[in-house]
């Protein structure tokens, strides 16, 4: 019988002194050995130096995607691209985990995680290691990624470097297109220091001499609005190259004279502060979510700041100046040698015709029953079908619910939502069955994080046609991805389901690898009709035939399975585990795989994020080997197979806590043999041949890129479309 983990403080004797991520093998390899005397259900419990630290992980998956941008392999704008991505990824980090570090130490809450490390510690690490990162990443901008632009024609001018001619087009563009939307705000008190929303561009301008009204004033601020673009592309006959971009902090520079007309103008520098973008909505206490979430919502942007980015030519007066306004210490503080957010620059790619610079276009493929066949339904009844995104087309899913919206014999479409974008053609299509009379249940998750306010759009608009929409249960995120259509055939109701690892998402569906499964098997579709009924309904939880379900037995059964190939070891059995997800920190999870190991199944992990797990370690983890494959694509499967019962599963969740017990997650076999050998070949085999793109990790969870060697180069993402998408140009 599979145990339940008790809260516990994991202690460490050393944790105050001892830096985070060096553990010295022969110290873990003795504390192994002395685990052995202990009953299994001991072992880490009370020790966390077998955990690594979540924050720190997220660091070096972040490195991992810096390591793309430096990459001379990889097309020139897309290492552009990736470094906007490093961005982007740190905004959310700084938004919500150092966000969360320093809630909870202003709190006085400073209970080590699993790794042992109290916040205060954790938070020194974070802050020395992420600005490390961040020098690294503008300096491949500066010095590799910007000069391999400019040699291609794609140039960022530079104010001393304009030309009479480009001076004179952008001081007309300033005249016309920028300056009238800025508001300069002069600070003095009648003018404190305003409310700067979360990331926002702003200026701190230093002034001398007296303005209109004869006061004196030392400092202003100048907000950049978000409604303008942070480059403009100049003609090429102006700019003498094919693409040729100003940056807009340059053009406010270049003419910040023209907002303080007489004054003297003594410094401009340009910042960016990041705020605490959790939402806290107490669900228990509020009546609508909706809109207590629409009233929450517009003090996101004015958070608690946690990050404050500047310039690197902005003097030590100016930042202690602009750290007390926000409430920051010099550890918060982020001087970047360029652009203050480089985020915004992720645009350039799609604005430069030039596809020899970028990945290969491609088109997706389909599976060749549906090639064949355009009734969905019929397909779906001669077998499962399985869907492998991005390298197979999304258009089955949105047709899935396209034809039942129309077709005269669906009586009912069940679906859950968590993100699908402000632009959703499967959303406009569950509307569409709504009025055409369908019976429409739609499982919005208000709170998937920065989906929030297109989610409460869709609900809106959904309830307006007349569906039936669910905000899932109190407490629990609705993660799970279901669709339903049920449809009667010759005098009795049969259901049709549709189950993925991935969002009903058509964008992402183009840049993250995900599974999808069409059936109509009776249980499953059973099983899932009834994870509807608990979401929308009352009632007390009943077994499934085949789906696992969070937060009632995903956890304990895949303890039980996990035990089950170690009992399998123990008695000389074949037994093996090979597991794929984003992320892997559910603490008993990570025990179990211990002691599977200790037991002699060899176990293959590929964790594209954060694993809280140590390989590798004599006597612990011998067995175990984690992997990271970053490429051109987001890896975002769930994929679990066990060797003793050759089950093969595809889920929704990761191995995290949020996912098996604060979460509404499903997990389904593919019961398929020809199927499943797929999901294996090209789910987890690929990505474990991979010798171009994967990582591999060791026990203080650094990681080493694989190279081939004299061995043939592989790369799955790279071996799968060429299997699964059609050249680019192809019809589908």
């Amino acid at each position: 019988m599979a145990r339940t983990l008790q809260p516990a403080t994991c202690r460490s004797p050393d944790r105050g002194t001892r830096q985070l991520n060096t553990h010295a093998e022969k110290h873990l390899t003795a504390l192994a050995r002395q685990s052995r005397a202990r009953h299994p259900q001991d072992i880490g419990h009370t020790d966390a130096r077998l955990f690594l630290n979540r924050e720190l992980g997220q660091l070096e998956f972040n490195r991992r995607v810096l390591a793309q941008a430096r990459d001379p392999q990889v097309p020139l704008l897309e290492r552009l691209r990736f470094l906007c991505i490093v961005s982007s990824n740190l905004d959310e980090f700084f938004e919500i985990r150092v966000a969360g570090l320093k809630a909870q130490i202003e709190l006085k809450a400073e209970a080590p995680g699993p790794d042992g490390a109290p916040p205060r510690t954790v938070l020194a690490e974070v802050s020395r290691q992420a600005r490390e990162l961040v020098r690294q990443q503008y300096d491949t901008f500066n010095t590799e990624v910007l000069p391999a632009l400019a040699a291609e024609g794609i140039r960022f001018l530079r104010r001393r470097e304009w030309t009479d001619t480009q001076r004179a087009w952008i001081r007309n563009h300033f005249v016309n297109e920028v300056m009238p939307v800025l508001t300069p705000i002069g600070l003095d008190p009648a003018h404190p220091f305003p409310r700067l929303l979360n990331k926002s561009l702003n200026f701190a301008v230093e002034l001398s001499g007296k303005d209109a009204f004869g006061r004196n004033t030392g400092s202003a601020l100048v907000q950049a609005p978000r409604a303008l673009p942070r480059f403009i592309l100049l003609p090429p006959e102006v700019s003498g190259c094919p693409y040729g971009f100003v940056f807009l902090s340059s053009i406010l520079h270049a003419h910040v004279n023209d907002l303080f007309a007489g004054m003297e103008i003594r410094g401009c520098y340009q910042f960016r502060v990041t705020r605490n973008s959790d939402l806290y909505v107490d669900e228990e206490e509020v009546k609508n979510l909706r809109l207590a979430l629409q009233g929450e919502l517009p003090q996101r942007n004015f958070g608690d700041a946690v990050r404050l980015e500047v310039a690197d030519l902005c003097p030590p007066h100016m930042c202690d100046f602009l750290l007390q306004q926000f409430g920051l210490g010099p550890d918060d503080l982020y001087q970047v040698t360029g652009p203050v957010n480089l985020v915004r620059l992720m645009q350039v790619p799609d604005v430069v015709d030039r596809p020899d610079l970028k990945f290969p276009a491609f088109t997706p493929g389909l599976p060749a029953r549906l090639e064949k066949d355009c009734d969905l339904f019929a397909a779906i009844r001669r077998g499962d079908i399985l869907l492998h995104h991005p390298y197979q087309s999304f258009k089955p899913v949105t047709q899935f619910i396209e034809q039942a919206a129309t077709d005269p014999q669906v009586v009912a479409i069940k679906h859950t939502v968590y993100r699908t974008g402000a632009d959703s053609e499967l959303m406009r299509h569950l509307i569409t069955a709504a009025r055409n009379g369908k019976a429409v249940t739609v499982v919005v998750e208000l709170l998937a994080r920065f989906d929030e306010e297109a989610n409460i759009n869709w609900a809106g608009k959904l309830e307006e046609v007349g569906a039936h929409v669910v905000y899932g249960v109190v407490g629990h995120k609705t993660h799970a991805k279901m669709a339903m259509v049920v449809r009667r055939e010759h005098g009795k109701l049969v259901r049709y389901v549709h189950l993925g690892t991935g969002n009903y998402h058509s964008r992402t569906a183009t840049l993250y690898t995900d599974f999808g499964l069409f059936t109509c098997h009776p249980e499953i579709a059973a099983d899932v009709n009834d994870v509807f009924m608990q979401i929308t309904g009352l009632g007390k939880a009943s077994r499934h035939t085949h789906v696992l379900q969070s937060p009632f037995d995903l956890h304990t059964s895949l303890v039980e399975a996990i035990a089950q190939e170690a009992r399998e070891a123990r008695e000389g059995r074949p037994a093996g585990i090979t597991a794929k997800m984003n992320a892997l920190l559910e603490p008993e999870i990570v025990y179990e795989l211990y002691e599977a190991s200790r037991a002699g199944v060899k176990i293959h992990l590929i964790v594209r994020g954060v694993c809280a797990l140590r390989p590798g370690i004599r006597g612990l983890s011998e067995n175990i080997r984690v992997r990271s494959v970053i490429g051109r694509f987001l890896e975002h499967h769930r994929i679990f197979h066990f060797r003793s019962t050759d089950t093969v599963l595809l889920s929704s969740a990761d191995w995290m806590d949020r996912n098996f017990f604060r979460r509404i997650e499903v997990c389904f076999p593919v019961l398929d043999r020809k199927l499943k050998r797929r999901v294996i070949t090209e789910g987890l085999k690929a990505y474990l041949d991979d010798n171009t793109h994967a990582w591999e990790m060791d026990a203080d969870g650094h990681y080493r890129r694989r190279q081939p060697g004299h061995a043939r180069p592989r790369s799955a993402q790279a071996e799968l479309l060429a299997a699964l998408a059609l050249p680019s140009g192809a019809g589908v």
